[in-house]
């Protein structure tokens, strides 16, 4: 079984949840650097990737959302960055045992790029291909570029994977309760840049629960043709005595999940604040 496979036939499909949120409900302080767990709490990290297997997954992320040089550097870990991707995408291999797709986890550099900052394209692109190439060498299948806000960013992390190798990327935007990019960029026209940059498939993670991911979803799948995908929040988070907690319950993304195939979309999963029994709930709802 490869991504294509699955692009191709005639099935949605199924991502996990939320990585961070889960290793923060196992015990692992929210002031860490939760990439590294990957190396120094190895068995913390397959637990998470055993429990989604287990609900129904077909394709899990690496614990790699921000293991890249920029992102670690405040660590003091920018010089491990090869090591911590390539042992996060083992791990994810392992547990996966031919029963999942790995997909290796790219999110934004943390930094700003031009024109908005003073970091150089080439140089944004430099740092997403040494992420790119940690995660070749983990063997992952496919790569799933997340939680992005700003256009440019996205296309030189696109453009790192397209110089090291060939295998098929999901690009996933973010949006706001205005259903628009932090940078003011409409759900369209990031369907159209990404099909014009040849992205695999085309979505939305993160940002503002299922509902307003739905709505979104439903304006990129008249601006592209490609496969669209969909990784909501468990809903917006709301402090509750000191703590951001995600309201959404695993029936309301369940419901969502459904609606989200009807409306074209190819693989759904969750985002922050989804756990397991979201997954085994929306695992539910498509196979119904």
């Amino acid at each position: 079984m490869t991504f294509l496979d699955l692009l191709y036939d005639d099935r949605p499909h199924l991502f996990d949840g939320a990585m961070g949120t889960m290793l923060y409900q196992k015990g692992a302080f929210i002031h860490r650097c939760f990439d590294e767990l990957s190396v120094r709490e190895p068995e913390l990290v397959r637990e998470v990737h055993r429990a989604y297997l287990k609900a129904g997954a077909e394709l899990l992320e690496t614990n790699t959302f921000g293991a890249n040089r920029a992102r670690l550097a405040p660590y003091g870990l920018e010089e491990r960055v090869r090591e911590l991707n390539a042992r996060a995408a083992a791990l994810a291999r392992e547990v996966a045992a031919g029963r999942a797709l790995v997909g290796g986890s790219i999110g934004p550099l943390g930094i700003r790029i031009e024109p908005y900052g003073p970091t150089a394209r080439e140089e944004a692109r430099a740092i997403f291909r040494e992420q790119v190439e940690g995660l070749l060498e983990g063997g992952v299948d496919f790569f799933v570029l997340e939680t992005f806000s700003n256009l440019d960013e996205i296309h030189q992390a696109l453009l790192a994977v397209r110089e090291v190798c060939d295998l098929p990327v999901v690009c996933q935007m973010t949006i706001q309760e205005n259903g628009l990019t932090a940078y003011g960029t409409a759900p369209e026209l990031c369907a159209a840049r990404l099909d014009e940059w040849g992205a695999d498939v085309i979505g939305l993670n993160c940002s503002v629960g299922p509902h307003g991911i739905l709505t979104a979803i439903e304006r990129m799948a008249g601006a592209t043709a490609r496969k669209l995908s969909a990784q909501p929040n468990a809903g917006l988070p709301r402090e509750v005595q000191g703590r951001q907690l995600y309201m959404a319950s695993p029936e309301y993304m369940a419901k969502y999940a459904q609606r989200l195939v009807r409306a074209g979309t190819k693989f759904v999963g969750g985002c922050c604040g989804t756990t397991p029994e979201h997954i085994r709930r929306m695992a539910d709802a498509l196979h119904a």
